[in-house]
């Protein structure tokens, strides 16, 4: 779940980084401000590749001995 979820945020980040960077430099308009989606799209884009780099899928059930 946690991978999923660090994809997820990878995925978003970027776009949102691309939308800034394009937003900014003139050659795409946004209805928001294309700092706030830079800046946005840097943390979220960190934030995933931190959950798919040092975290460990807790998907698998440990079966517990009797």
């Amino acid at each position: 779940m946690i991978k999923v979820l660090g994809f997820i945020l990878t995925i978003g980040g970027a776009i949102m980084l691309v939308m800034g960077v394009l937003g900014v430099f003139g050659s795409m308009s946004v209805g928001l401000n294309p700092w706030a989606l830079g800046i946005l799209g840097i943390v979220f884009f960190f934030a995933g590749i931190g959950l798919l780099k040092y975290r460990k899928d807790t998907d698998t059930i440990a079966a517990e001995n009797d």
